[in-house]
């Protein structure tokens, strides 16, 4: 097995990746399956974050393949799940599975993907779904002021605003402003000087020994609005398999989520409170799961 990580954002499009690392791992492959972050219609996908648009046929006569199949790598995410050891998971709600209940996905990264699999006698199947993107839903008044303060700078605020990691610079952001906490200097110029800020902010709200108030509040409020959003899945996915947080924040945030904000707000749903706490919550801790979902719908096809 072969495996490399690349930037997208230095490469003008998906094939010239594939090359790259062909050359590097010394093999030849005739078919091939991807999970793309966006929508996949009639084997053409256009990417969320970047501006590529990628096609199944098109990758056949750059790439000389026989056959590609393109799928969104949340739904690919999803596909891994039945694939899971039990240490590659680490458990918020226990709750009561229901064999063959349909399962969710909620994975804030970079963006907030969604998916979800249902049982179809033999097999689980993934469908995708683009519900990070539908309007995000404030639940107190601190959440009505964060929704008319996205307002006013991007008209549409989805939940995608605030739950994923540019949605973190968007929550740090608006509490900066909105003087729930200085900014020390020692993080302004840390952010200053970073590509990426997250991580920065991931770090001062969960360091015990030099704690930054602002990050706390930001990654508290992220965390209330992202339990509201993970219930908000599993009622409408009536996820009785389980409800999964995948992407790249929360195995980084599992102190945090440990604490009861999540699950506090997750089972906030009014008459409806008392099944949440049927749902089984999981966190994913792999990282792979979009490599090994994809690789799965590979040999299926």
């Amino acid at each position: 097995m072969a495996e490399a990580t690349f930037s997208s954002r230095l490469y003008p499009n998906l094939e010239t990746i594939v090359r790259e690392f062909l050359s590097q791992a010394k093999t030849k492959v005739s078919c091939a399956s991807f999970g793309v972050a966006g929508p996949v219609i009639n084997g053409q996908a256009t990417i969320t974050n970047l501006p590529w648009i990628i096609d199944e046929k098109q990758l056949i006569d750059a790439l000389g393949f026989s056959r590609v199949h393109l799928m969104n790598d949340i739904m690919a995410a999803a596909l891994a799940i039945p694939l899971l050891e039990r240490e590659e998971i680490f458990t918020l709600n226990k709750g009561n599975t229901v064999s063959g209940g349909t399962i969710a996905v909620i994975a804030p990264g970079t963006g907030l993907g969604q998916a979800y699999l249902t049982w179809d006698g033999s097999k689980y199947r993934p469908y995708p779904s683009e519900g990070g993107h539908a309007d995000f839903a404030p639940t107190n008044p601190a959440e009505i002021r964060l929704l008319l303060y996205l307002m006013d700078r991007f008209g549409h605020v989805s939940t995608e605003h605030i739950c994923s990691g540019i949605g973190l610079k968007n929550l740090y952001e608006f509490l900066k402003e909105n003087e729930h906490g200085e900014e020390p200097l020692w993080l302004a110029e840390q952010l200053n000087n970073a590509q990426d800020s997250v991580p920065f902010i991931v770090e001062a709200a969960l360091d015990d020994k030099k704690p930054c108030r602002l990050c706390q509040a930001t990654l508290e409020q992220f965390i209330s609005i992202l339990g509201a959003e993970t219930g908000n899945m599993a009622l409408r996915m009536m996820a009785s398999g389980g409800i999964y947080l995948g992407g790249g924040i929360p195995p980084r945030i599992v102190p945090a989520l440990k604490k009861g904000l999540f699950m506090k707000a997750f089972r906030s749903k009014g008459r409806m409170s008392d099944l949440m706490d049927t749902f089984p919550v999981h966190v994913i801790l792999s990282h792979r799961m979009g490599l090994m979902g994809a690789a799965a719908q590979g040999f299926r096809f």
